[in-house]
């Protein structure tokens, strides 16, 4: 475990060329008069996974939210290959807890829904309507496109929500909390999903989550955040194979790294003996 350097040069573990810079980032909801954010800093190369990681109302979806350009920050400053975010980014797929798939489209639909917000139409969608049906295929839902969105268990429509944020080849990945809703096993499977399609396509990818284990599983880095107003206290670094396997959770290196994380947040408070 190492704390978190506020200076704009830090690097955290280098995977590529840098693709976000927040620096001292806050957020203030004036109108409920709750700080959310304070002075968060934090830096995300190309080909990195990385997960944010704290107690319930820390402003871990507040963040991911403000890299995305969904709203804006009350101070600081964030940057996309150096250039301010101050507006949506279009080269981001983003996906939340739930999963907010349209009723009146079909499977294939829901994941094209990208393109005609996009206002890609004629060969160009029909093109992308095979990626969909190949997206859907590599998590388990080969020759679902028809299927109407009721025919769908929690799981799968977390499996749409995936592909469709995959489906116009994003440079970013956000995930909100999109498996925090599913049940235990469910939730492994999709953890080993997302980590070969993340791997295989050499995504970047930013999760939020409450589970240690699942920041373990997934990242490269967790970056670990201490009670509201939310600041970034630590970071943990996790150097073990990608993609991930569920056997690799029995390892002694995996169990250390889950170990360091409930060491920081006992440190800070978060978690306590009785």
């Amino acid at each position: 475990m190492r704390t978190v350097d506020t200076s704009p040069g830090v690097t955290g573990t280098p995977k590529g060329e840098r693709l976000i810079d927040a620096i001292g980032v806050s957020k203030e909801f004036k109108r409920a008069n709750v700080l959310a954010l304070e002075s968060a800093t934090l830096h995300i190369d190309t080909g990195e996974f990385v997960a944010l990681l704290g107690p319930s109302g820390c402003g871990k979806s507040t963040l991911l939210h403000l890299l995305g350009g969904l709203t804006q920050s009350s101070s600081g400053s964030i940057f996309y290959r150096g250039a301010r975010v101050n507006a949506p980014l279009g080269a981001v797929g983003i996906a939340f807890q739930d999963a907010y798939l349209l009723e009146w489209r079909n499977v294939r639909e829901n994941v094209l829904l990208q393109m005609d917000m996009r206002g890609i139409r004629g060969r160009a969608r029909r093109g992308f309507g095979e990626q969909a049906d190949r997206l859907l295929d590599e998590v388990g839902l080969g020759g679902f496109g028809d299927k109407h969105v009721w025919e769908l268990s929690g799981g799968m429509k977390q499996r749409v929500a995936l592909c469709r944020s995959l489906i116009h080849d994003p440079e970013l990945l956000l995930l909100d909390e999109p498996f925090g809703a599913l049940d235990m096993l469910t939730r492994d499977q999709l953890n080993v999903d997302l980590s070969k399609l993340t791997h295989d396509r050499n995504k970047t990818a930013l999760l939020v989550t409450h589970s240690i284990s699942e920041a373990v599983f997934l990242s490269n880095r967790v970056l670990v955040m201490g009670p509201r107003p939310g600041r970034i206290v630590a970071e943990v670094d996790v150097d073990l194979p990608m993609p991930r396997e569920l056997a690799m959770r029995n390892s002694k290196e995996f169990t250390d790294r889950v170990n360091e994380v409930y060491a920081i947040f006992e440190k800070v408070g978060v978690l306590r003996d009785v």
